[in-house]
């Protein structure tokens, strides 16, 4: 039986959906759990197709709406929504810019939430440090000191390292199926951990209602840990084309960050390539302790080998 039973998710997109879709799952025979969604005013009332078939599996899960901005909003008003709920969990990526991770965390605390999951899916902050290429993650520092400098409110970090299937954005440029090329990034033993949205939610439940409870302490979980090497391997096999390969060097990378400073995915690269804080080993898991199946590499490129090869030109499936 989970403690804390008035649940609120913040967002809906990628990781948001997944997340309640996990949570529904798991409070299935939980009877005194109730799930909560944030959106923005305008969500519910969108016309958008994709969107108002999201809004008809929320309704399916049984999931209720909560209208919040997490960006125009102050974080008093904030803090009155979230202390509504028991435990509060932040899907929010990073698209409200700067300060908003910081904000949605004051808001947690200051609102009296009893659990608190900020959004932290996914790489290892403390082991990356600060002034990363990335200053983003310097805010995702600035959180964890926040949570840990206080007692009154639990939180969870769960660590995932990079979305598996971000390996895969054409604008990230890792695996650029258009071209049939693999960029390594920093060279082809570089590693990197990648989770599926779905498996980090089902991980996320698996953790709130873990006995004994886990708080105060970051957990890491993994889908797969691979190499590029291994990575540009997969691709030719699994998607049977030639892939040609490049190493993006971490010198290389950095002039190219310097050119554009503030090109969100050059920092995204610059920051993998160093390799620090970007993988771990599988075996020491929060899903390999408790033997939880999850989706490694070769199986999402086995489950979206169609659209794969379709980006790749390739005939057939």
């Amino acid at each position: 039986m989970l403690n804390h039973n008035a649940i609120l998710v913040l967002g809906a997109g990628q990781l948001g959906m997944a997340m309640l879709r996990g949570l529904a799952r798991r409070a299935a025979g939980d009877a005194g759990v109730s799930l909560s969604v944030l959106l923005r005013p305008a969500g519910p009332r969108s016309d958008d197709p994709r969107k108002q078939r999201d809004l008809a599996e929320l309704q399916a899960l049984g999931v209720r709406i909560v209208e919040g901005d997490l960006v125009a909003q102050s974080t008093a008003e904030l803090a009155a929504t979230f202390g509504r709920f028991d435990t509060v969990i932040s899907c929010t990526g990073f698209v409200g810019g700067p300060g908003v991770q910081r904000k949605i965390a004051q808001a947690a605390l200051a609102g009296g939430v009893g659990r608190f999951v900020p959004w932290q899916f996914g790489v290892d902050y403390d082991a990356i440090g600060r002034g990363s290429p990335q200053d983003l993650f310097d805010e995702q520092l600035d959180v964890r000191d926040m949570l840990r400098a206080q007692r009154a409110t639990e939180w969870i970090i769960v660590s995932t390292g990079m979305f598996t299937s971000f390996l895969f954005e054409p604008s990230f440029g890792v695996v650029d199926l258009a071209g049939r090329r693999v960029n390594a990034l920093g060279g082809w033993d570089t590693a990197v951990t990648v989770t599926t949205a779905e498996d980090i939610g089902e991980l996320t439940a698996e953790i709130l209602w873990a006995e004994p409870r886990i708080a105060n302490q970051a957990v890491h979980v993994a889908g797969d840990t691979v190499t590029y090497g291994e990575l540009a391997e997969r691709v030719a096999r699994e998607l049977d084309i030639e892939i040609g390969r490049h190493v993006w060097t971490v010198p290389e990378l950095e002039r190219q960050l310097a050119a554009a400073p503030e090109d969100g995915m050059r920092k995204y690269r610059a920051v993998f390539a160093q390799g620090r804080g970007v993988a771990w080993e599988p075996a020491r898991t929060f899903n390999a302790q408790r033997g939880i199946a999850v989706h490694g590499l070769t199986q999402w490129i086995r489950d979206n080998r169609p659209a794969l090869r379709q980006a790749a030109g390739a005939q057939g499936a």
